[in-house]
């Protein structure tokens, strides 16, 4: 792996069952500061290769490494190390019900052991960027949709991290907390060096961001030039 490599994959193959791969010889060499597209059909394996680059899914065969971790065989310990590098934004925000819009954009900073000030800063600042600082106390079940992604973009951001996985961050979500979204992202690459990979149907055309495209069709992936 090169030295700003942030994710490398080296003949990777990945499955939920043994016999069936899903993706096979996936080759890729993504830099700090790249701004990444993965699109493809819908059943493609988009998702599947995200969840391989956070240690969700476990490598069947070839090299993957993540910020400096290699995800064969990976450790607890190691795979700890590595998410609290990450920052992840699933499709259906998997926020905490029971918490505070605050206390869940906080979560990723109480884990790096940060004081109780810091977290409360931290958490106030990116939810005025998200335009959401007015609903602080508020808990997931009382916003919409939108509002919810938004938080949980916020708390994806929250420690600032090497790298950002964003798993159809605006699937279902309407034009504004789209591009409310893509915005923070975009500011996240541009203004922090933040490596973002998103999958993603479509990409967004209003977007002003330099970029890589990569499509997964037929069980590889090919960079569109």
């Amino acid at each position: 792996m090169s030295q700003n490599s942030v994710v490398t994959a080296e003949n990777l193959t990945l499955s939920y069952k043994k016999e069936e791969p899903i993706l096979t010889d996936i080759n890729l060499d993504i830099k700090t500061k790249d701004f990444v597209f993965i699109t493809g059909k819908s059943g493609s394996g988009k998702s599947t290769l995200l969840k391989s680059f956070y240690g969700a899914l476990p490598v069947q065969a070839g090299r993957l490494n993540v910020c400096g971790i290699n995800l064969h065989n990976i450790s607890k310990a190691n795979k700890n190390f590595l998410r609290k590098h990450l920052g992840v934004v699933f499709q259906d925000y998997k926020l905490i019900d029971s918490w505070s819009i605050e206390k869940n954009v906080m979560l990723p900073l109480f884990i790096a052991g940060f004081s109780k000030d810091v977290c409360l800063s931290q958490a106030h600042k990116l939810l005025k960027h998200v335009k959401l600082l007015h609903k602080a106390d508020k808990y997931p079940l009382e916003l919409s949709g939108g509002e919810q992604q938004r938080a949980a973009v916020a708390r994806a951001l929250a420690h600032n991290p090497i790298l950002i996985l964003a798993d159809e961050p605006t699937g279902n979500l309407d034009d504004y907390s789209s591009g409310v979204i893509w915005d923070l992202l975009k500011g996240a690459n541009e203004h922090l060096g933040t490596t973002v990979i998103a999958v993603t149907h479509r990409i967004p055309s209003l977007l002003r961001v330099s970029y890589r495209h990569f499509i997964i069709d037929n069980g590889g992936i090919d960079e569109v030039s």
